[in-house]
């Protein structure tokens, strides 16, 4: 890179599971290549809100450090010019750090949400990580309210799937997720609503027969057009 180009967006990733990171950067990697990203990992976040079973006034403080901290790095890209968080569970504690930063901050969702809305109006969200699910679906209810669209959404936890990835059993994490999106007939669409399910895409798709919108393409898509329109292009 010379002085006379352009330094590539710097993007922050951050992530409370491992098995996030992987989907996010063969995301970009596929639909924004040129993006500079960096990940933020603490695992803790996902053990403490599941122990606890909802969160807190000090979770919210935490998610708030870790954006100050991701917004306020710099490098060879520059401070950070959007945030992505990956982690489905947190959908209050991101929003908090939307109203704190000045740049775009990116819940895992909302994307696809609006992907999903746009196919019909019987959605399926399946997840693995079972703090998840009530938050994903009031969230995509709320999002269809705010576009007047009336919906019905059906939510399932394909249960045993993360701790298949977890031990390295993609096959059964796959065989798992299709199963649980199989058993919601009459659905438009089906949500992957977490980013360490988008691998079994293809095993949903051809187990329903219908769309299956994943969480990383949705948002890096989303996250691209952000960027670039603050930027004037």
């Amino acid at each position: 890179m010379t002085s006379d180009t352009p330094a590539p967006p710097r993007i922050a990733l951050v992530h409370a599971l491992e098995e996030s990171v992987l989907p996010a950067r063969a995301a970009f990697a596929e639909i924004w290549p040129e993006a500079a990203c960096f990940d933020l990992l603490d695992t803790s976040l996902a053990t403490d809100l599941a122990a606890r079973g909802s969160l807190d006034a000090a979770m919210v403080d935490r998610f708030l450090t870790l954006g100050r901290y991701a917004a306020a790095t710099r490098g060879a890209a520059d401070a950070a010019r959007a945030m992505l968080f990956t982690c489905s569970a947190f959908g209050p504690a991101i929003d908090a750090v939307k109203k704190a930063l000045p740049i775009p901050v990116f819940r895992p969702n909302e994307a696809a949400f609006r992907e999903a809305l746009d196919a019909g109006s019987t959605v399926a969200v399946v997840v693995s990580f079972p703090p998840s699910l009530a938050s994903l679906m009031r969230e995509l209810e709320d999002e269809a309210a705010a576009r007047r669209q009336r919906i019905t959404v059906k939510g399932v936890l394909a249960d045993g799937a993360l701790a298949a990835l977890k031990a390295g059993d993609g096959a059964t994490h796959d065989r798992l997720v299709a199963g649980a999106a199989a058993s919601l007939a009459g659905v438009d669409a089906v949500i992957l609503g977490q980013f360490s399910l988008a691998r079994a895409r293809a095993a949903g798709e051809q187990a329903t027969g219908r769309p299956v919108i994943t969480t990383p393409d949705a948002a890096v898509r989303a996250v691209q057009r952000a960027v670039r329109e603050a930027a004037g292009g």
